[in-house]
């Protein structure tokens, strides 16, 4: 019986799947020292023989087969896609249909699997997601939002479980989720040790990343609001004026910023205000009552406590970066 099943697909990120398995290989080494049993993972791929991952590296794999003994958690790294009409082609693949029909056999008694990145794309395509609490790459967050409105998204966490399903951010979140089924599956002291030696932080937000332009993708309503409440600072445009500059309610807007991004109007605004401050901030140049006051804080303490719950990090930190 495995712990783990890793499921290696075409065009995977190589370092994800690499990544994987170091870590595992790390655990198991630890664990011997440690006085626990060791993991016991299998390779798998939705085709037998070698999986052709990103750069034109190959990985031998089992065929995948599933089956009602098989508890072991499916893990499956980053598909390895750069943008929305690539993931989209690598969806309607051949081997995709077979693929998610055994997602959903495995799941279908509450057995666990894991994806991070665009892999999380996956068990949406396979049902998986309504209804749960999700996470994937900052920049993927609104396309899985508008492609799965059952569930809600949210980009700012590195790793999300709303058992049996647990989701990751971008690729090197990778390391992140397999750090957290360690410590679920197996021991904390487990996953701490390896940590430790592989010098991994076990970073939960990927908030730092989000910059609120990016998040648009494209989106005109998106572009033009970050543009007003940017251009308004220090006195941040208030959601009644941002509803009213666009000719909406403030609940249509709210409604059409939480299809594009998964946020809040209020929310929207926050970030605007968090990305100056961060970028001020990191060019050394200013107090952190000074980019307060730029960015709409009359209180320096009220944006360390924005900093802290939305970034994970406090001013001299975003200092030191």
């Amino acid at each position: 019986m495995y712990d783990f099943t890793i499921l290696v697909t075409p065009g995977a990120f190589a370092t994800s799947v690499a990544a994987t398995l170091d870590i595992l290989a790390s655990a198991a080494t630890v664990s011997e020292r440690l006085g626990f049993a060791a993991p016991r993972w299998r390779v798998c791929g939705p085709q037998p023989g070698p999986v052709a991952l990103g750069h034109g590296l190959q990985l031998p794999v089992q065929p995948l087969e599933a089956s009602a003994e098989d508890h072991s958690c499916w893990v499956i790294p980053g598909i390895g896609v750069s943008d929305i009409e690539l993931l989209e082609h690598r969806l309607a693949e051949p081997w995709i249909a077979p693929f998610l029909a055994a997602l959903r056999s495995h799941t279908a008694n509450g057995k666990e699997i894991a994806a991070s990145c665009s892999a999380v794309f996956l068990l949406q395509a396979a049902g998986l997601l309504d209804g749960r609490r999700v996470t994937t790459s900052w920049w993927l967050a609104a396309h899985l939002q508008q492609l799965a409105p059952g569930c809600h998204v949210d980009p700012d966490f590195m790793v999300l479980t709303d058992h049996p399903v647990t989701t990751a951010g971008a690729a090197f979140a990778q390391t992140d989720l397999m750090l957290q089924l360690l410590r679920r599956r197996l021991s904390p002291e487990i996953a701490d040790a390896v940590g430790k030696a592989l010098l991994l932080d076990r970073r939960q937000l990927q908030a730092p990343f989000v910059i609120p332009a990016v998040l648009a993708q494209g989106n005109a309503l998106i572009s033009r609001l970050t543009a007003e409440i940017d251009n308004s600072l220090p006195e941040p445009a208030s959601v009644k004026a941002l509803a009213a500059s666009v000719g909406m309610s403030e609940r249509t807007l709210s409604r059409h910023v939480h299809k594009a991004t998964g946020h809040s109007t209020r929310q929207l605004i926050q970030r605007v205000q968090l990305h100056k401050a961060r970028a001020l901030l990191e060019s050394g140049e200013h107090s952190v009552e000074a980019v307060a006051a730029q960015v709409g804080y009359q209180d320096a303490t009220a944006l360390r406590r924005l900093m802290r719950r939305l970034l994970n990090a406090t001013p001299r930190q975003l200092r030191q970066r």
